[in-house]
């Protein structure tokens, strides 16, 4: 039961925190933005509501798998750690226990993820690399010439949604372009995932009343709500390089790998750079994981119910 309710709690999940997610790469991604609200007010004013869900069809269809794979990994792992360890698989796990299972939960997703992520990234982003293509006024000059005849017709979005964009992916650039910025994908869930689950079993057993074995829906709130600060607190850096990598594919290649990526971001926009987005990452982590995690609690306690 745990892969249903982890599948249920990410549905609930992307269903919170899409259009900051949107907005967090585009942050990211795009050193035109001074803020949040002007990403939102940029955003707006080219595609209106539509703009924050772009690339959302490819994420709602996967995350059932990812999240259900993601907490099924984290509690089978667990159990067979505690199993191997103490013998039995319900005993109580150590921090350890817990950050182990959490990074090899981490580790897992990101199989399942990188293509998703990339997709999702080019089409969150395609809107602003057309605006940038159709600027090319001369920068001298710029209005002593008037254009004669009527302006040239304004080329279509290169991808028509998430599936066209894997599929185009994988013409145009192969197996490379769809696993595009894998390894710091690998960075960032394994650490991430760790603390996430380590923070989430930490704050569960400080706000469970005394005489209760679980805490209450208050306290799973509070819980999974600071868990997923947490989490995107340590992933930032590695987020915002893996952002870039992905997007990189459009047009001229910048980066030759990770490490290349992340002196070429530092050294051109200094250090904050790796922290792009951090705000907008833990305003969206608190609601969402939130909801996540009061989903896959609900599930397991209902089955648990009704099997018992």
């Amino acid at each position: 039961m745990d892969f249903v309710a982890g599948a249920i709690g990410g549905v609930c999940g992307v269903a919170v925190g899409y259009p900051l997610d949107t907005l967090k790469v585009k942050i990211q991604t795009e050193p035109k933005y001074t803020g949040l609200w002007h990403c939102i007010r940029d955003t707006y004013s080219q595609d209106r509501v539509r703009g924050f869900y772009r690339g959302l069809s490819l994420p709602v269809c996967t995350v059932t798998l990812v999240s259900s794979v993601s907490f099924g990994t984290y509690r089978h792992c667990l159990a067979h750690i505690c199993r191997f360890r103490y013998g039995n698989a319900d005993a109580k796990p150590s921090k350890a226990d817990v950050t182990l299972s959490g990074c090899a939960s981490g580790l897992v997703r990101v199989f399942l993820t990188a293509p998703t992520e990339v997709a999702k990234v080019r089409l969150q982003t395609q809107t602003q690399m057309q605006t940038q293509t159709q600027r090319r006024p001369s920068a001298s000059w710029p209005s002593a010439v008037p254009l004669m005849g009527p302006a040239p017709p304004m080329p279509g979005p290169k991808y028509s949604g998430p599936l066209h964009c894997l599929v185009t992916v994988a013409r145009e650039e192969g197996l490379r372009g769809l696993y595009a910025g894998s390894s710091a994908l690998l960075l960032r869930e394994s650490h991430s995932f760790a603390t996430y689950f380590l923070a989430y079993a930490t704050l569960c057993e400080w706000l469970t009343p005394s005489g209760h074995s679980h805490p209450d829906v208050l306290g799973v709130l509070l819980a999974g709500g600071c868990a997923g600060v947490l989490a995107w607190a340590v992933a930032t850096p590695m987020d915002v390089i893996k952002s870039r990598m992905q997007m990189d594919g459009q047009g001229q290649r910048r980066y030759r790998g990770l490490l290349h990526c992340v002196v070429a971001s530092v050294r051109e926009e200094g250090l904050r750079v790796l922290f792009r987005g951090l705000a907008l990452n833990c305003c969206r982590a608190f609601p969402v994981n939130m909801v996540v995690f009061v989903a896959y609690e609900a599930v397991l306690r209902l089955t648990r119910g009704l099997l018992t």
